[in-house]
């Protein structure tokens, strides 16, 4: 593993464990076994390093999500595939799943504008035109939106979930919530419609 490699694989796990704010060069220095001089070498400031910590903690999963998008199948399965993508990707990397929470918290504008832009962009606007496939009379950006929503809150409160009467293990296989959360999506977006949904009418 390079110097550069090992600066970013350590960043990944103390931006999720302390934040934006909370990580300094120098601690990332000492956890990466470098000189704070070695991280300004590959990183001109702390920004830098920060979209590059989200590119390659990202950038392992693409294939994942590749493979979903991919597939030849219906619409409707297309949105099982990603859905399940999406929770694999979030359940087995629980530093990733963290550095985004921790972002999404902190809700820097900056920062936010770097993981819509830089990270996450091409996904998304996959996301958006098969929203528009499912729903072609509904506003595409609210169905993608509402996807990653209802994926995301049921990943962050498994901890709770986990405590509450009826729960049970195979709640938090992929394969049953992805078929479970598809179906919820799939029964308000395809409801037979006359007319386009405009939600921005007063």
């Amino acid at each position: 593993m390079s110097a550069k490699e090992k600066i970013l694989t350590e960043a990944i796990a103390l931006f999720a464990q302390k934040g934006y704010a909370g990580l300094s060069m120098r601690q990332l220095a000492q956890a990466a076994e470098v000189s704070v001089a070695a991280i300004y070498h590959h990183f001109p400031d702390k920004q830098a390093l920060y979209l590059a910590t989200t590119q390659h903690a990202f950038s392992g999963k693409e294939l994942v999500f590749a493979q979903a998008w991919e597939a030849d199948c219906p619409p409707t399965e297309k949105l099982r595939k990603v859905i399940h993508a999406i929770l694999a990707v979030m359940s087995e990397d629980t530093d990733f799943c963290r550095l985004v929470q921790q972002e999404i918290m902190e809700a820097d504008p900056e920062r936010m504008a770097l993981l819509a832009q830089g990270v996450f962009k091409n996904q998304f606007n996959l996301l958006l035109q098969m929203a528009t496939e499912l729903a072609p009379k509904r506003d595409a950006f609210l169905v993608a939106t509402s996807i990653v929503g209802l994926v995301k809150a049921h990943i962050d409160h498994r901890p709770l979930n986990r405590h509450f009467p009826g729960w049970l293990p195979e709640y938090e296989q992929p394969d049953v919530v992805a078929s479970h959360l598809a179906d919820l999506l799939l029964y308000g977006l395809v409801r037979p419609s006359d007319a386009p949904v405009d939600y921005l009418k007063t």
